[in-house]
Parts: structure tokens; sequence; C-alpha cells
């Protein structure tokens, strides 16, 4: 697998207007992008911090995955999304590996990219994604 970097933490929240003072006021980083992402029922906002992004993630109906994690775990930390080259190539050595996977095939993801996620069960308890910017 051909990781390149940590592309960003995300973060599950109630509430964007709640959470992002405190990434600005607090920590003194820049919101600079609060995209929705439709079919995945998530409104997000994005920080920089040196190469890596922090995402925030606000559910935006209650059948959502972040929702249920909220919901389940309350907000904090969601998963660890990793820059890859050749996210099908990623997934397909992820599977011959044994690892499960939640996404079969990549998906678009917020700011463009291709994403796809791996099982936590087999991530050793970390919800796994993986990005690739083709643009």
């Amino acid at each position: 697998m051909d990781i390149s970097h940590i592309e960003h933490l995300g973060i599950a929240v109630k509430s964007l207007e709640e959470a992002i003072p405190y990434y600005e006021q607090v920590l003194g980083l820049k919101c600079y992008n609060i995209e929705e992402v439709a079919d995945q029922k998530v409104k997000t906002a994005f920080f920089k911090v040196g190469q890596t992004k922090i995402e925030l993630l606000e559910p935006t109906c209650p059948e959502s995955t972040i929702a249920k994690f909220i919901e389940n775990r309350g907000e904090g930390v969601h998963h660890v999304a990793f820059a890859v080259n050749g996210i099908e190539g990623a997934l397909a050595e992820a599977a011959e590996k044994g690892v499960r996977l939640i996404d079969q095939t990549p998906r678009a993801g917020a700011e463009g990219l291709t994403i796809a996620f791996l099982h936590p069960k087999s991530t050793k308890g970390v919800l796994t994604e993986l990005c690739e910017d083709k643009n």
C-alpha cells in the first residue's frame, strides 16, 4: 500500500456551530471549508495543521453513521484517514491480507477525494479511511 501521509483525522461533533469556535479561538486554527456530503448524511468543516487536516463531522439526520457513533460513544475521534496512491489497489491489497472492507469499491468523499473505509474490527479498533486525490 502506497501511503504518503495522514490525510485527516475525522472528529464526530453534535454541532459544527458549537465546535468550530474551539478550533479557531482556542487552538488558533482557521476553518477553510464547510461542505455537506449528502449521501453520507454529514456536514463537514476542515482545518489544516501542517500537511494534515482535521475534519469535523456533524450528522445531518438521526440515521447517519455519525449520529449513531455520537449516540453510542459520544463526540470524539471517529476515524484516521490516510492519503494513498492507487486507492483501488490499496483496497485490493487490504482485502488480500484479510482486512474486512466497509467499501468494496471507492466512492466520492468531501473535498473531491475518492475514499473507502476499512472496518475497525480488522484494523485494531480504528476506523480507517483511505483517500486519493485524483485531481
